[in-house]
């Protein structure tokens, strides 16, 4: 694909996402003119107002709290995936054990295994903990099947030319899987968000999104709920976005069909 044609239609994905934000606004103006479910639904400029009234005090620290929570939670549940999704390759037999780990933690209602978290560990353990077990799955999965992608004459060449299992892995495999893995990468940003925010909802913690929300809930702050709600929103947003970067920039062979 020309450069042209990739500016034309990143031009177009661009027009339609802002189509699509528009087409939004115009929904959620409609539902809240119409006062569907009550006083619930307020429109987004008075979210807006709130917001801008509240300021950076109350959103700037909650933000910046949420965000290493889930940062964190996505660096160590992404490593240990990637690290399983090597042995899985490297060593073939295990691959029972480490695929049943993965849909166990896939599977387990993070919700009732948080609090034991809380109770075990205490403070902040809970939201990171839950941001890892989020992201885990999706990228072990992607990452095995990157790593299985890899062209089969290539590795045939590497053996050929007396390279072992490490190698192939080295100079195939690890290349092959880079656009599963970082596929699964920017699913798992977002993913890390949520676990983080419910980790807050658990207790044990003062500040973060989770905790923000949480308090205008109960205090019936409906706008200011809307606010910290499109707040965790801008935040799983932002570590798609940087992931995507990180992709483009990673595996440029692969824009033409991003």
């Amino acid at each position: 694909m020309s450069r042209g044609s990739e500016q034309l239609r990143f031009h177009w994905k661009g027009l339609g996402g802002l189509a699509g934000i528009a087409a939004l606004l115009a929904v959620w103006s409609i539902l809240a003119a119409l006062r569907v479910a009550g006083d619930t639904v307020p429109g987004p400029w008075r979210v807006l107002h709130t917001m801008y009234t509240d300021g950076w005090a109350l959103y700037g620290p909650n933000f910046g709290v949420t965000a290493r929570g889930a940062l964190q939670g996505f660096l160590w549940g992404n490593l240990l995936a990637i690290a399983l999704a090597v042995l899985v390759v490297l060593i073939p037999p295990i691959e029972m054990l480490v695929t049943q780990l993965a849909i166990l933690s896939y599977c387990t209602p993070l919700l009732a295994l948080g609090p034991i978290i809380l109770v075990v560990f205490g403070g902040r353990t809970p939201t990171v903990f839950l941001a890892a077990m989020y992201c885990f799955f999706t990228t072990m999965v992607g990452t095995v099947s990157g790593l299985r992608s890899a062209d089969r004459t290539s590795l045939d060449l590497i053996r050929a030319y007396g390279g072992g299992r490490w190698q192939q892995l080295r100079r195939v495999q690890v290349i092959a899987a880079l656009p599963n893995t970082l596929a699964a990468l920017k699913i798992a940003a977002p993913s890390a968000v949520l676990g983080a925010i419910i980790g807050e909802y658990l207790g044990g913690v003062d500040s973060g999104i989770g905790v923000a929300l949480t308090a205008a809930q109960n205090a019936y702050e409906v706008p200011r709920t809307w606010g910290m709600a499109l707040a965790a929103a801008a935040l799983a947003g932002l570590g798609y976005a940087a992931v995507a970067l990180v992709a483009r920039v990673a595996v440029p062979w692969m824009r033409a069909e991003a």
